[in-house]
């Protein structure tokens, strides 16, 4: 860390001034700066990381200097579905149906909601999912947060279409890159949200991102939650994504993590409601020199909750990737069923992987179970692949896309889900 995280109050307040914030918000900003310095980091079970460069904080992008935007990434307006593009901190296009506002959907970005819907945002904003006090990251996280997307659907308003949410962050402009995502899901409202994270250019600088995404699923929601991570080699990422389900919601988490550089992701579900229901479906690829440190947890805090999780990962060269799967169920949580699988597949002497289940349970009459496992390409299926006529790499391959295939299915969006398939491919032939 350069300087003390309180040496940087007086541009945290000129950015709060630029952005117009209410008052409310630069109050949280100024006592989670506070709280940065006093809070531990969070435990991530056999990942070391507290000497990453996650506090590589940019004056110069709270001081209100922005991306020079000279041309809009290509994205085809033309479709019809919700979506929005930030650039950085710049939202470039947002693209929401009249049907859909004239509903009460809100779509937008997080400052512009904090100006227009003041009240909402500052209800749930850090409130529900993730306690800005939680620990050390999630209070930076609040302290220089620096854009953001604010996602509002109504009580029973059914989406088909689904939201997409592009962001892209230029490398070359040396800018830390901590992001909010706050989405609400009003009671039995149901629809599909698809985000992606992209680092482009070039830099010899380290970055930091700090990524927050909260989800609150109200009674009998039902949200389908898809992303493709691909943050750049430069960039350190802190990513944390939660959801809180009440009575009878559910989420379905279908999530890519996909960057280059070093990640430590916390991916939680607080299943609060009798009846809350959550899957988690994760893939990870790391290579080179990369490390990935993988919390996937799921809370049964309800009668007759339900959580699954299922982790599959692949380890190239020299890379690291450690799944860590948690399910709790808590006392009072009777008929609760916690289930969990966590695969590595490692194609190189020199990978390292962990899948680490862990199971507690505080409460008599549940289901829980676990499987885990780190090894290499069966020979068999390669041996029958090759005899077929395929090359040893073709084989290789077939054998990866179909292990990862869990989480490619689950993508509400067949072209994302063929984009998600390209990175792989991509990040396999590097």
């Amino acid at each position: 860390m350069k300087k003390n995280l309180q040496d940087y109050l007086g541009a945290v307040k000129v950015f709060s001034a630029i952005k117009e914030e209410p008052t409310w918000m630069l109050e949280l900003r100024e006592k989670a700066l506070q709280k940065a310095e006093e809070l531990d980091f969070p435990v991530i079970e056999r990942v070391k990381y507290e000497r990453w460069p996650l506090f590589n904080i940019s004056e110069a992008a709270l001081d209100g200097e922005t991306a020079e935007i000279n041309s809009v990434p290509a994205f085809d307006e033309m479709h019809k579905h919700p979506l929005l593009v930030q650039q950085d901190d710049v939202t470039i296009f947002e693209q929401l149906p009249i049907s859909l506002s004239m509903q009460g959907v809100i779509f937008t970005d997080l400052f512009t909601a904090m100006l227009n819907h003041s009240d909402l945002v500052e209800e749930y904003l850090m409130k529900k999912a993730v306690p800005m006090d939680e620990d050390k990251l999630t209070a930076a996280h609040l302290a220089f947060l620096n854009s953001g997307m604010f996602l509002y659907v109504p009580k029973n308003v059914v989406v088909e279409n689904p939201f997409e949410a592009i962001f892209r962050h230029n490398q070359a402009l040396n800018h830390h890159f901590f992001k909010h995502i706050l989405i609400v899901a009003e009671e039995n409202s149901a629809f599909s949200y698809l985000e992606r994270f992209i680092s482009e250019g070039e830099t010899t600088e380290k970055l930091s991102a700090n990524i927050v995404v909260e989800v609150i699923a109200k009674p009998g929601a039902q949200v389908k939650y898809a992303a493709i991570d691909q943050l750049g080699d430069a960039v350190a990422t802190y990513m944390n994504r939660r959801g809180y389900l009440m009575k009878d919601a559910s989420i379905d988490w279908a999530l890519g993590v996909m960057n280059e550089g070093n990640v430590i992701a916390d991916f939680d579900s607080d299943l609060v409601g009798t009846g809350s229901h959550a899957e988690v479906k994760v893939v990870a690829i790391s290579a080179g020199r990369q490390v990935q440190g993988i919390d996937t947890r799921v809370t049964n805090k309800a009668a007759h909750s339900i959580g699954h999780i299922l982790q599959h990962g692949v380890i190239l060269e020299k890379g690291t990737l450690t799944f860590n799967g948690i399910g709790h169920i808590l006392k009072g949580a009777k008929g609760a069923d916690a289930q969990q699988e966590s695969r590595v597949l490692m194609l190189s002497d020199q990978a390292r992987g962990d899948a680490n289940p862990i199971l507690l349970i505080d409460e008599n009459e549940v289901t829980a179970g676990h499987a885990a496992s780190v090894g290499r390409v069966d020979p068999e299926e390669m041996y029958y692949l090759m005899s077929r006529g395929l090359r040893k790499e073709e084989a290789e391959r077939l054998v990866i896309r179909g292990f990862l295939g869990s989480v490619l299915t689950a993508i509400p969006v067949k072209r994302v889900q063929q984009e998600l398939v390209d990175v792989i491919e991509g990040k396999l032939n590097a």
